[in-house]
């Protein structure tokens, strides 16, 4: 059973114990503790295990994805009923406050990523050994993950260089600029990318690939279009990665980990959770919210009936494309081909993310088999690697023929054809590169920061407020334990 520190950034930084877990990659072993840096960091494997312990918070980013596809105009939050998670029916609702727990636990879950990573780095110079730098590497890989999903939801945030935060700095610590973030987020993957391996030695562990997608998804979220498309091209130009024939086996358990897959958050069913600790389970807690409620038939297996698709991204699809199947299970029409049934919940709309529904569980399947589900999260797709790279050279003017170039290996594999291919140029030809993420990407969490960082969300998200909905708030408890010292984001 793993062990979490769950708790504010005021009160994290008393503990300086060193936390190790496991995923269904990386080695089994029972919780390892050591109190002090004095008496750790002396070997290699000290380092190891810290570094497992910062890889240990990816498995919790199942809320960021989960949250990121109900405040889009991709889903509704569901649920049991109307006050099924308050907090996302809030964020659906676009009326959420400082108040609000899943932001909460996002929050913390975030920085207490950070914080593992600034242990390691905070004692890099302590002990010399061989490898030393691929480990540093990962660490900052990992910083930079944390940080990038902080400033998405909540803009600027505190940083204390490569230092725990201790207790008391909150008061003293002011918030970061947004573009002070962005530059310690190019700063750690740069070095990433200079010194990780090119091929992981475990399965989700992060490689120079996907610190180069990375790096440029943040110059993409920066408008810094020649950067983006400059270290996007060295990723597409050099690498393994490709495209998989079939847009399915992504999402099954047959494809974890695939040719497609650049970097991928691991989980596993073999350690069990409830209700009263979802940090205690080694699963994807997303995958049993978005499940049918009360299912029973083939394949699938029952969930909570969140973050349902709407009629709207149903619609979004071209006739022909292939995609559609994969992403959304209409689960009517399953119902009357396969004889399942299943109950019907909040806002029900028919409607569900198939990528993202619990599958069939294996006979070692452990805790409550709604919240402990195996599915791995694939957090950058090369999919995703081409329509950034399109988009780049789209809207920076660069060129257009890249853009067209990159755009339609996608929709290719979409349509299984050539007679889909887009033709446009300049604006009409972005256009055409934002609507093929919302497609190829649905599901997946990315839809509310696209509409943000292109100026769309208010004209596409119900409720959304210019000038306030852009960001998140920061929790109120942070806001108090900081006794003035951070501002509120504007609006809240």
């Amino acid at each position: 059973m793993k062990k979490y520190i769950l708790i504010t950034i005021a009160t994290i930084a008393i503990f300086s114990t060193t936390i190790i877990s496991c995923s269904d990659e990386f080695v089994n072993r029972d919780p390892v503790y050591s109190v002090g840096s004095e008496n750790y960091f002396n070997s290699k494997t000290d380092y190891d295990n810290a570094l497992i312990g910062a890889y240990d918070l990816l498995q919790s980013t199942f809320v960021n994805v989960l949250m990121g596809e109900i405040a889009s105009d991709n889903t509704l939050a569901g649920g049991g009923n109307a006050t099924d998670v308050p907090g996302y029916q809030q964020i659906d609702d676009m009326i959420h406050t400082p108040v609000n727990a899943q932001l909460k636990s996002l929050w913390d879950y975030m920085f207490a990523g950070v914080q593992r990573c600034n242990y390691i780095l905070e004692f890099k110079d302590k002990t010399d050994f061989v490898g030393k730098n691929q480990v540093i590497a990962e660490a900052r890989f990992l910083r930079a993950y944390y940080h990038f999903e902080l400033v998405k939801w909540f803009g600027g945030i505190p940083m204390n260089g490569d230092k725990r935060f201790a207790v008391g700095d909150e008061k003293s610590i002011p918030r970061s600029s947004v573009s002070d973030v962005y530059a310690s987020i190019e700063a750690d993957l740069i070095f990433a990318k200079d010194n990780l391996s090119p091929t992981a030695s475990q399965k989700g562990r992060a490689t120079k690939g996907a610190a180069l997608a990375l790096l440029g998804k943040a110059y993409l979220y920066q408008n810094k279009f020649s950067q983006a498309a400059t270290t996007l091209e060295s990723l597409i130009s050099t690498s393994s990665y490709s495209l998989v024939t079939d847009y399915n086996s992504i999402f099954e358990d047959a494809g974890e980990n695939g040719a497609e897959s650049v970097f991928e958050v691991q989980y596993t069913d073999v350690e069990g959770a409830g209700f009263g600790c979802f940090q205690c389970s080694e699963g994807n807690i997303a995958v049993g919210f978005n499940g049918p409620r009360d299912y029973t038939g083939s394949l699938f297996t029952s969930g909570f009936s969140f973050n349902v698709p709407t009629q709207k991204i149903v619609n979004a699809f071209e006739a022909g494309d292939r995609r559609k199947a994969v992403a959304i299970l209409d689960i009517e029409a399953w119902a009357a081909s396969t004889g399942a049934t299943f109950s019907k919940g909040n806002e029900h709309t028919g409607f569900f993310n198939r990528k993202y529904i619990p599958r069939k569980r294996s006979a070692n399947a452990q805790g409550d088999l709604n919240l402990t589900n195996p599915n791995n999260y694939r957090a950058i797709r090369y999919a995703d690697v081409l329509l950034m790279a399109a988009e780049a050279y789209s809207r920076g003017g660069i060129d257009d023929s890249k853009a067209k170039n990159y755009l339609n290996q996608v929709r290719r594999r979409a349509f299984g054809d050539l007679n889909h291919d887009i033709t446009a140029s300049g604006p009409a030809l972005t256009d055409f590169i934002l609507a093929e993420r919302r497609i190829e990407l649905v599901g997946e969490g990315h839809r509310f920061f696209d509409l943000v960082r292109t100026g769309k969300a208010a004209q596409e998200i119900e409720g959304f407020k210019a000038g306030k909905n852009e960001l998140f708030p920061i929790p109120i408890e942070e806001i108090q334990f900081a006794n003035g010292n951070w501002q509120q984001n504007p609006g809240y």
